[in-house]
Parts: structure tokens; C-alpha cells; sequence
């Protein structure tokens, strides 16, 4: 069974991070909602929402010896900023990303996480508008302005807009197209 663990901080983007939760378990993924950078389980999205995490990260590395098939960084600030300032987080996703596992991140996660790391180095991405420019040129470069890029090992999405498409290239790249397509089909998703 493949497995995905999302990251939540207090402040994420609460789309972001429930759709590719939704859609990893409509697929077959044992997904992990990891609380990240606290004691607690209950974490708030950026519009007040209060989600309770599955266990906090960690428990997770408490409980879990092998690392999982992906690993998604939702967006939302501060929630993005708050995954970056926690170690643990940051060396779990540059361990997922070295162990060629997929590295899924939307909206700021791009620019604010993963550009605290090499992992953009020489890979195209895209993140929430303008936030590139926190970036070096070097990095910048290969920025894109679509809903979703794919390269290689790394997925990154534009915003909480793009959270549907965004899901749904982790599933592809996960499960495959045809479970992608039936998966699109059953919850009356729009063709892209």
C-alpha cells in the first residue's frame, strides 16, 4: 500500500492540505496527517479551521521506520513559514527528497520550505504568485506560472486554486492514470 504523510502547522492553507488527503484516500494511499512543530494534535488553518492531525510528526517518527511513498506540504501562511522553522520537518523532506521519494508542495511551500533547501536547485516549479522572488535569480529561473509542475520527484502547485490538480498529480504519479481518470470521473472533476 503506498503512503503519503501531509504536513500540518498551525496557519496551513486548509484546502491544500484536505484535498490531496481526500483524494490519497479515495486512490488506496494510508495517508498521515502529521501535526508539525507542536505537541499537539489539533492544528488551525489559516481561516480558523481546526483540524486534528492523525499524530503529530513526532509520533510519526516514533512509530514509523521507513519512509513513505510521498510526503505534501500544504501552503498558507503562517503555516508555511511555521514547517520551515521546525528541523524536524526540514530533514524529513530533504531525507524524502535525497531517497527519491515524491515531494509535493503547493502555494507558498514552494518558495518558503523548500527554498530553505537545494531541493529547487535545477528544478522547474511554481509556487503562489510573487512569492519567487524571495529566491535567488539561479532559483527563480526555472519558476513556472502554471497550476502544477511536475519534475521528476518533486510536484509544486500554484495555490489553493490549483489544489484539485495538484492532488490529482499526486495520484497520478502514485496510482497511475487510469486510477487518476476514474478517481476525476467519480467526483465530477473538471477536465484540465
Amino acid at each position: 500500500m503506498k503512503k503519503a504523510v501531509i504536513l500540518l502547522a498551525n496557519g496551513f492553507e486548509e484546502i491544500e492540505a484536505l484535498s490531496p488527503a481526500d483524494y490519497l484516500r479515495r486512490a488506496g494511499a494510508e495517508v498521515i496527517i502529521a501535526a508539525t512543530g507542536t505537541s499537539s494534535r489539533n492544528v488551525e488553518g489559516a481561516h480558523k479551521i481546526l483540524v486534528t492531525a492523525d499524530m503529530t510528526l513526532d509520533t510519526y517518527f516514533s512509530t514509523e521506520k521507513e519512509l513513505p511513498d510521498a510526503v505534501v506540504i500544504p501552503g498558507g501562511m503562517p503555516g508555511a513559514k511555521n514547517i520551515s522553522e521546525c528541523a524536524k520537518a526540514m530533514e524529513f523532506i530533504n531525507q524524502m527528497f535525497k531517497a527519491k521519494k515524491l515531494v509535493a508542495a503547493i502555494c507558498a511551500s514552494p518558495a518558503v520550505v523548500l527554498g530553505k533547501t537545494e531541493i529547487l536547485n535545477g528544478k522547474n516549479w511554481t509556487c503562489y504568485p510573487e512569492m519567487e522572488k524571495s529566491l535567488s535569480k539561479e532559483i527563480q529561473k526555472n519558476h513556472k506560472i502554471q497550476p502544477v509542475v511536475t519534475d521528476e520527484n518533486l510536484v509544486t502547485g500554484r495555490g489553493p486554486g490549483t489544489a484539485e490538480q495538484f492532488s490529482m498529480e499526486i495520484v497520478r504519479i502514485l496510482f497511475g492514470e487510469e486510477t487518476k481518470e476514474k478517481i476525476m470521473e467519480s467526483s465530477v472533476q473538471r477536465k484540465c
